[in-house]
């Protein structure tokens, strides 16, 4: 995913035009179309309840899937896990005495649990909503005035994002990975002023201000357009930024959004910054970040921070498809089965291995992360299609799976998809787009009554997304009448 992609249905594409059109019929023009010539595609239509095949086309052909990559992430967490499993950030006091002058300090440190939702905008509306449960259960355990060190321990995850992101792509919002102390969905933003058309737009603020007082940003954003087609580059723990593309013109107070440096150090500052608020804590205390666990068993537990349930962070990492989110949950179940660091490589072989145990053919799957942003990511329609017909007869996992998902012509990147069609409303899809790949995989109830599990994929073809979006949209409302 790289920048959201929005375009409705033009008038010639009318609804007769769709019903005239068999899938049959559909393939045939997609062997001719000239954008095609140079494109792989395939796709995998199986009845849901019994897994037979119903119609495919180079269903075996291992394809880029973008973030339909999803699917394989958010379904083994849930089958891992299970989607009341919530994560547990503990925060423990503890004394420190020094050896030589014997002054004794009052410490806090917080273990991190890789949750993605700590503080996450889709969860909490406010700073009190957050912050106030931690301070309450501070001051009812009457802890002394920590005046140490507030430690933010993030080691239960190796805290890399995946080797295989390109340059392009992780300074921005959509490439904040995993992280053991995830805050505020690990971004933050960049404001800009834009003028008249062609000018050079102007750098406005940056918010937090905790990131104005430290990032260095060089900007060369240009008034054009009518999307935010504004990148940012930069290393993902660095404070120096490079913002280069456009946003539409004639605009105030423009936001881009970006990936977060440090976001467990930006955490132990806005919690430093209360508790001194309610005179919990000095203004001297020192702020370290650790990827080590130093628990010694001294520790004072007086609070645990819990998260809200999987199935809720498994519905806003699909119908939001968020990066962060997909690539936390891949990092957790890698802890949870390898019981060592979470990171990328051992959350790959927990979700290679969930669905080999399930039967599940999976040569023709090569996983580079968990959100479908890499390039090297490769996966066959059968495969997908495979998985989504499991999850249907899998009475503990598919109705929290299938609530995630977009529905056609309603919410999410399916929203202007399918209108005035009957797949609207009656298609539930998991979208994917990287530049020269777009793909949907999930659901969809026939005119006759079938419910079909699906994937479609497409790679390298010659038009723009837009013109790609439309093509394969045939072929979805097709799929309604097999």
């Amino acid at each position: 995913m790289i920048k959201l992609i929005v375009c409705t249905i033009g008038a010639s594409l009318s609804i007769n035009v769709y019903s005239q059109n068999t899938i049959d019929a559909i393939l045939e023009s997609y062997k001719k179309d000239k954008d095609l010539q140079h494109a792989t595609y395939s796709f995998c239509v199986l009845e849901a309840q019994t897994g037979k095949t119903v119609k495919e086309y180079n269903s075996e052909i291992a394809l880029i899937p973008a973030s339909t990559m999803k699917i394989m992430t958010t379904s083994a967490a849930l089958g891992i896990l299970g989607k009341d499993y919530t994560y547990k950030t503990n925060f423990y006091t503890f004394t420190k005495t020094d050896s030589i002058s014997g002054t004794s300090t009052n410490n806090l440190l917080i273990k991190g649990s890789g949750d993605p939702s700590f503080k996450s905008s889709y969860f909490y509306n406010s700073d009190g909503d957050f912050f106030n449960p931690i301070l309450e259960k501070i001051k009812a355990k009457n802890i002394k005035k920590i005046n140490g060190s507030i430690i933010a321990d993030v080691s239960y995850f190796n805290n890399t994002i995946p080797s295989t992101w390109i340059w392009g792509d992780i300074g921005n919002y959509f490439g904040a990975g995993a992280n053991g102390l995830s805050f505020r969905d690990n971004k933050f933003s960049i404001f800009y002023n834009s003028g008249a058309l062609n000018t050079s737009a102007e750098l406005e603020s940056i918010s937090p201000n905790y990131f104005a007082k430290k990032m260095t940003i060089q900007s060369n954003v240009i008034s054009a357009g009518t999307e935010d087609d504004a990148f940012v580059f930069g290393d993902p723990n660095g404070y120096n930024r490079k913002v280069t593309g456009t946003i539409p013109p004639n605009k105030t107070h423009y936001e881009v959004e970006a990936e977060m440096p440090e976001p467990a150090l930006y955490f132990a500052h806005q919690l430093q910054s209360e508790l001194q608020k309610n005179n919990l804590a000095t203004a001297d205390v020192k702020l370290l970040t650790i990827e080590q666990n130093t628990l010694k068993g001294n520790e004072q537990l007086v609070y645990t921070h819990q998260s809200p349930k999987l199935e809720k962070i498994v519905y806003y990492t699909n119908i939001k498809s968020n990066n962060h989110y997909a690539e936390s949950l891949l990092n957790t179940i890698g802890a949870a089965k390898s019981k060592k660091q979470g990171t990328t490589s051992n959350g790959i072989d927990a979700a290679k291995n969930y669905w080999e145990s399930r039967g599940v053919d999976v040569s023709g799957l090569h996983m580079a992360d968990g959100s479908g942003l890499s390039r090297a990511n490769t996966i066959t329609t059968k495969i997908q299609a495979t998985v989504l017909s499991k999850i249907y007869r899998d009475s503990l996992m598919y109705p929290a799976f299938n609530a995630s998902l977009p529905v056609a012509g309603k919410n999410g990147s399916m929203t202007n998809l399918c209108k005035g069609t009957f797949a609207e409303n009656n298609m539930r899809a998991k979208t994917g787009y990287i530049n020269r790949a777009r793909g949907y995989c999930g659901y969809v109830k026939t005119k006759s009554g079938k419910e079909l599990a699906f994937s479609v994929l497409f790679n390298n073809y010659d038009c723009s997304p837009k013109e790609m979006k439309l093509k394969i949209e045939k072929l979805l409302v097709a799929l309604v009448d097999l």
